[in-house]
């Protein structure tokens, strides 16, 4: 079986590929606006020095996501 790990779990250089977004409401639709779909390649570039939010690299963008808003994207290997 394939291990998960959700969004807020990468440390900075780890990479990840969306497997499930378990998001509701308008949170979803802005994950699902950013590209955060299914078989997406995620890369995590660093995290602000208080640890939150994260910089991750989705789709040739740098974006900012929150701890709070990661942890219902989850990630399997690439």
């Amino acid at each position: 079986m394939e291990q998960t790990v959700s969004l807020c779990d990468l440390r900075p250089g780890q990479r990840g590929v969306v497997r499930a977004l378990h998001s509701t409401g308008a949170m979803r639709r802005r994950l699902l606006d950013i590209g955060l779909i299914e078989n997406t390649g995620v890369e995590c570039l660093g995290r602000s020095p208080g640890g939150d939010p994260a910089a991750f690299l989705i789709r040739g963008a740098v974006i900012a996501i929150r701890d709070q808003d990661g942890r219902d994207v989850l990630l399997g290997p690439v």
